[in-house]
């Protein structure tokens, strides 16, 4: 009871969703050696030159000396405690002759570039540097994520797009805002102006995700923009796959789960990651897992709708032919624990693909994939037929006629002919119609004797048939 009560409080906790903190990886700080073109900050002997015409926001964290200084014409420092500069010549004599250090142009770091971003479940998480990995699409913040931008840093980000960019939340220099209004006065600020630029803004305040099976990113509005920021490698894999939401072809495995309402996305990442990604062998497994629509086609043609799946893209380190191989292993095990705990945990199926050619499809422990796809094919068939029925009734389809079939007059005419050059069988014979000259031999027939034997009386007209005459058959 104390076990069960424990896994119960340990899903209380877990979050809803897939939302996530992302954190933006650049930084116009002037201790960061990657902003100047020397490839390294700049000592007391040294010149340091911004760009005129570039506006820029730089952070400083310690008092620094050095021999002169060019500003651009719209830039700031923003100086932390103790922070400064002290202007001295041939002051530092473990700095060398000196040189001119230029600090680099950040203005083509783009919001939507995948590259710039890291992703964690938690603050802590974050802090630690234990992220994860997503697909292209994911890596930018989503509608539903909170985006961080370090505290004691400052940056410049371009967020051009064709609309606002709406995330829950932004934190900059260690102050989080969650309402617009709030993010709108600091975008109007001076360092607001300096650190967000492009043709769309931020906006803050959107909801969180509250469904436990998880959200759809939804950045494929975006995607264009996203995919133009992605350079994609040369692959040597059998069969490369096409994860959605992701810029390239990749050489690995998919595995799509189909899920029910008891379903909880983080719990079951976090399954995968404790049952399957912890051990030795699969620790260069690189897992993303996302909430996906796919798009629904009857034979594999016609579009009928769309459904939502949860997408494990699983890719490992290897290169050329034995690229793929390990994540075709792990998809295999993922399938493997479906097939036996997928009712447990809100998952009626699941099926992978791998970059091998290999593919392969799981019912859960129970027949419920099977029987839903039963009705949903029936319902399918009965709703194609009344379709043909309204047509045919409204005249746009025609039933064709069908072949006539021969009159039996005419069978029977044909079924006379007999052998070719044989006698025909008439049964018996006819002592009225078979002998042509039966008729003048009878005496009497057709004749005087014949009519005088035809009396008319008021009961009808009678006469005498030779051919059944008593005096005849005495004779």
């Amino acid at each position: 009871m104390a076990l069960r009560h424990n896994v119960l409080l340990f899903l209380c906790i877990l979050p809803f969703a897939n939302a996530l903190y992302k954190q933006w990886i650049p930084d116009t700080n002037f201790e960061n050696a990657t902003n100047w073109d020397k490839g390294s900050v700049p000592c007391g002997n040294d010149q340091v030159v911004f760009l005129a015409q570039r506006k820029v926001s730089v952070y400083v964290e310690t008092a620094h000396t050095i021999t002169g200084m060019s500003l651009p014409v719209d830039g700031e420092l923003i100086l932390a405690s103790g922070a400064g500069f002290t202007v001295r010549e041939g002051g530092d004599p473990g700095c060398g002759s000196g040189v001119t250090a230029h600090f680099k142009d950040p203005e083509s770091r783009k919001w939507f570039d995948p590259s710039l971003w890291v992703a964690a479940t938690t603050i802590d998480e974050l802090h630690r540097g234990t992220y994860q990995f997503s697909v292209h699409e994911e890596s930018v913040p989503c509608q539903y994520d909170d985006v961080v931008f370090r505290e004691g840093t400052s940056f410049r980000v371009d967020v051009s797009s064709d609309h606002d960019v709406p995330v829950k939340s932004v934190s900059v220099l260690g102050k989080k805002f969650t309402s617009s209004s709030e993010f709108s006065q600091y975008l109007s600020s001076n360092s607001g102006k300096l650190q967000f630029h492009g043709s769309s803004s931020l906006k803050v305040g959107g909801s969180s995700c509250d469904d436990s099976t998880g959200c759809i990113c939804d950045n494929s509005g975006n995607r264009d923009r996203i995919c133009s920021n992605v350079k994609c490698d040369s692959l040597e894999c059998k069969k490369p796959l096409h994860p959605v939401g992701h810029c390239c072809d990749v050489c690995g495995a998919v595995v799509n789960v189909q899920f029910s309402s008891s379903f909880n996305f983080e719990s079951y990442r976090q399954r995968l990651q404790h049952l399957f990604l912890s051990q030795h062998k699969y620790e260069s497994i690189q897992m993303a897992l996302s909430k996906v629509s796919k798009e629904q086609r009857l034979l594999r043609v016609i579009p009928f709708g769309a459904t939502q799946e949860i997408q494990v893209l699983l890719l490992d380190q290897k290169t050329g032919q034995e690229a793929g191989k390990l994540a075709e292993a792990l998809a295999r095990d993922v399938v493997q624990d479906v097939h036996n705990h997928g009712f447990n945990i809100g998952i009626s199926s699941a099926e992978f693909h791998a970059s091998s050619g290999a593919s392969s499809s799981e019912a859960a422990g129970n027949s419920a994939g099977v029987v839903v796809g039963a009705v949903l094919g029936s319902l399918l068939g009965v709703g194609l037929l009344a379709a043909v029925v309204m047509l045919y009734r409204r005249g746009i389809v025609t039933i064709p006629r069908m072949p006539s079939i021969p009159s039996l007059s005419k069978w029977k005419n044909s079924s006379e002919i007999g052998e070719l050059g044989g006698p025909l069988d008439h049964g018996f014979d006819n002592p009225m119609f078979d002998k042509p000259t039966m008729m003048p031999e009878e005496p009497g027939l057709y004749g005087t004797e014949m009519i005088n034997s035809i009396t008319l009386t008021q009961s009808g007209v009678h006469f005498v048939n030779p051919v059944y005459d008593e005096t005849d058959f005495n004779a």
